[in-house]
């Protein structure tokens, strides 16, 4: 059994990861008995928009009998970011001092979670990299790999982000990282939330680290990421790069994010 990595989440930091699903109900039992296993001492906690094929019933069910998962029921589907910023918001009030993002559809491996804890020691945000060194993608079909590839690198050139991966979803947070990023100024529901939250983050000056992790696409259920909501997020990023560049012209840019915030953390 895995244990906590004590130079990362030190043992007395409480850590809950939350978990948004919408018609997930294959994929969760899986997923929280892997969590299980690989952060014992974490708190999980479901978000589920109203799923039709029964993931809030089961998300009870595996509740009632574990005192360590915890459930969110909201009325209907509202994007990913709507729900992770529920979770969020539910973590901060109760006090939690880690805060992880994961999805539930096997694509993160929970094994590799405590990775990402050990290198949260000097960073704030811990985010598990598809696109550094010995990061990989299984079983993605050649047009995901483009969209993804594209999406991260037009987002790092307009918004001059320094991360590899600026829309991967496995990530972990301190609990000042999301109070210093101001949850409410984020407005990204779908695709764009996990660049949006990246952004905001260097703009504050966190410390970013990057993990490499193996992504696996999904066996069961089916993918939520359309045309739309990939076209939404180009849109939100032309317009914060606009915004980005005018403030620099006047002189109103963001200082450079100095090189020893910007580290990868050691593999």
């Amino acid at each position: 059994m895995s244990e906590p990595p004590k130079e990362g989440a030190r043992a007395s930091e409480s850590i809950v990861v939350v978990l948004p699903t919408y018609d997930e109900r294959e994929n969760l039992e899986g997923v929280v008995r892997r969590l299980r296993r690989s952060v014992p001492d974490a708190r999980l906690l479901v978000v589920d928009d109203g799923s039709p094929d029964g993931t809030g019933v089961l998300a009870d069910e595996l509740a009632a009998s574990d005192p360590s998962i915890s459930v969110l029921h909201r009325e209907s589907k509202q994007g990913l970011g709507a729900a992770y910023l529920a979770g969020f918001d539910w973590a901060l009030e109760r006090g939690f001092d880690i805060i992880v993002e994961s999805d539930v559809d096997g694509s993160h491996q929970p094994e590799q979670l405590p990775a990402l804890l050990a290198a949260l020691g000097g960073h704030d945000v811990v985010v598990g990299s598809r696109w550094v060194r010995g990061g990989r993608i299984v079983n993605w079909p050649w047009r995901r790999h483009v969209l993804s590839i594209g999406g991260s690198l037009f987002a790092r050139t307009a918004l001059r982000l320094h991360e590899r991966d600026v829309t991967g979803g496995y990530r972990v947070f301190r609990a000042s990282a999301l109070r210093a990023i101001g949850l409410g100024r984020v407005d990204s529901l779908g695709y764009c939330f996990q660049i949006e939250m990246l952004w905001r983050a260097e703009r504050v000056g966190l410390r970013v680290a990057e993990v490499p992790i193996t992504f696996i696409e999904r066996v069961n259920g089916v993918s939520k990421m359309t045309g739309g909501i990939a076209l939404e997020a180009m849109l939100r990023v032309t317009v914060w790069g606009l915004h980005e560049f005018v403030d620099r012209v006047r002189g109103r840019g963001v200082a450079a994010i100095p090189a020893s915030q910007r580290e990868r953390a050691p593999r």
